[in-house]
């Protein structure tokens, strides 16, 4: 059986290739009829794109410092020196680039040939612009974020007439520790990509990156995870622990306080004010302290001795810097979901309530349909709300999301009328 996802069969002609794809693009365009000469892959992609025009070229959403703050923070800045080791005999060939983009399909790194990079500007192929298909249509790496899989898009499949020139192939990068997709790698270039082996490239390079962010830090960085999990996983020494539920809240708790805390408050923070049980904190600490290695954890008051990388501490960072694109692509989940202590609660609301409040500021229909795919927005009548305003009327995740307002507002029993106004009408 054919590969779906490669865009020429072995001996296929190029030239007759381009010439019928293009015929069933113009055709589409006129009277949305889309031959059977198009692959399904890019029929679909045809389809999401549809409201675009066919002229249209990508954005920049960041440039300058504000790029490279967003580039030293992301996940695949580990990975970039595999990337040029696997693919920079390529990038530098006079023939192709190498791109790598985040979840949301905005470019971090795009490098090749002086030569190539100038004709790739064309287009806004250049760092921190954004490529998903809801801003180009039909791409390797929108689509291949769209349907996460690798995929080879072929010279006149591309939705865009600026881009119909290249051609390119592109795989999605996961997180092995969580499976939230990060970004993907590409390669462009011109017909002679159209191939098995551009495409096997890709998707090894992706294999290879997500072997390689399973790694362990380096043995002298602490990190904790704790966002979207139960228990927390500590990375320590070149080990990883899983910490059991106590653990892992003492843990958060401390953390949050990098000043120290007391037996008392933490046990306030632990377990309330009815439930203050100074002995077994005592030896839950003590159990902790051996969990670290004693070089860790301090006490009078108790605190980590070590500079400790936290994922939520990275989300609310993020934040501060007013970066709530990168802030959402840290978010595994909500802190801690199932702890029920008091400052760990406070602590979750705090981190939801700071991330929400910079996704509906931003009122990007990107963000807010990331935000509410997490189990914190899933239910957000407002982000709901923004989300169907910011999707133009033929969106066709507008249905979904003025379906998903309807359900939400019969729950809450507000009036048909009013679930579309804005916070505060």
């Amino acid at each position: 059986m054919a590969d779906p996802w490669l865009a020429l069969e072995f001996g296929a002609d190029p030239a007759e290739r381009i010439a019928q794809v293009g015929a069933a693009h113009e055709a589409f365009l006129t009277a949305s009829a889309t031959p059977a000469q198009v692959r399904d892959v890019v029929r679909r992609s045809w389809e999401r794109s549809a409201l675009l025009d066919p002229e249209v070229t990508a954005t920049v959403d960041l440039t300058d410092d504000a790029l490279e703050s967003y580039r030293a923070g992301h996940p695949l800045a580990r990975v970039l020196p595999l990337f040029r080791d696997l693919l920079g005999g390529i990038a530098q060939d006079g023939a192709h680039l190498m791109a790598v983009c985040d979840a949301y399909g905005r470019l971090l790194w795009v490098e090749g040939h002086p030569g190539v990079l100038r004709h790739a500007e064309r287009m806004n192929f250049v760092p921190g612009a954004r490529w998903d298909e809801g801003h180009v249509g039909t791409n390797a790496p929108g689509t291949a974020l769209a349907v996460d899989h690798s995929v080879q898009i072929f010279a006149t499949e591309h939705f865009s007439r600026p881009v119909q020139r290249w051609t390119c192939a592109a795989a999605p990068i996961h997180d092995p520790a969580t499976g939230r997709l990060l970004g993907a790698v590409d390669i462009t270039g011109g017909d002679h990509l159209a191939n098995a082996q551009s495409l096997a490239l890709v998707r090894a390079t992706a294999r290879a990156a997500e072997a390689f962010l399973a790694q362990p830090l380096d043995p002298t960085v602490v990190a904790v995870s704790a966002l979207g999990r139960d228990e927390a996983e500590l990375r320590v020494g070149g080990r990883r622990l899983r910490l059991g539920r106590r653990h892992s809240e003492l843990l958060v708790l401390l953390l949050d306080h990098p000043e120290g805390r007391t037996g008392e408050q933490l046990g306030l923070d632990l377990y309330g004010d009815e439930r203050l049980h100074p002995v077994t904190l005592r030896a839950e600490l003590s159990r902790l302290r051996r969990a670290l290695g004693p070089e860790l954890l301090d006490s009078r008051p108790y605190r980590l001795r070590a500079t400790v990388r936290a994922d939520f501490r990275t989300v609310t960072e993020l934040l501060e810097r007013g970066d709530a694109a990168g802030a959402l692509d840290a978010y595994a989940g909500p802190l801690l979901p199932g702890s029920d202590a008091p400052g760990v609660a406070r602590l979750r609301r705090r981190v939801d309530g700071q991330l929400r409040a910079a996704v509906l500021a931003a009122a990007d229909p990107g963000l807010l349909a990331a935000w509410t795919a997490t189990p914190a927005g899933a239910d957000d009548l407002t982000a709901w709300q923004a989300l169907a305003r910011a999707l133009p009327p033929g969106s066709p995740r507008r249905p979904l999301a003025l379906d998903r307002l309807r359900q939400l507002s019969a729950e809450y029993d507000l009036p048909r009328a009013t679930f579309l106004q804005r916070p505060g009408n």
